[in-house]
């Protein structure tokens, strides 16, 4: 499975960003999509998750913030990002795992300025 992430970029605090995340290949039929997010020497954390069947979660620092979701058709998943904070700034990483494999994407900056 190969994953194309983009929509990354520079925006003032209280602002919006949409990241969006594009997957081919071999595709289970059920499998889960999302995101996570690292500084660099720290471990990546989870952001959000979207199941094949629409179920979603997300950790609590970004919970009535963000809002994921995808488009089944073309195994896109995005995350509407709102009410950014200047700590939600780092490297945004896209992933895809089923019951075999685990996979993750190039990751795309997200820098949120105070």
């Amino acid at each position: 499975v190969q994953l194309q992430a983009s929509g990354g970029g520079l925006v003032q605090a209280g602002g919006s960003l949409r990241l969006s995340c594009g997957a081919s290949g071999s595709i289970d039929s059920v499998h889960v999509m999302g995101w996570g997010r690292q500084d660099p020497g720290k471990q990546r954390e989870f952001v959000a998750a979207i199941t094949s069947g629409g179920s979603a979660r997300y950790a609590d620092a970004v919970k009535g913030r963000f809002t994921i979701s995808r488009v089944s058709a073309n195994n896109t998943v995005y995350l509407q990002m709102n009410n950014l904070r200047p700590e939600d700034t780092t490297v945004y990483y896209c992933n895809y795992y089923d019951s075999t494999y685990h996979y993750w994407g190039q990751g795309t900056q997200v820098t949120v300025s105070s």
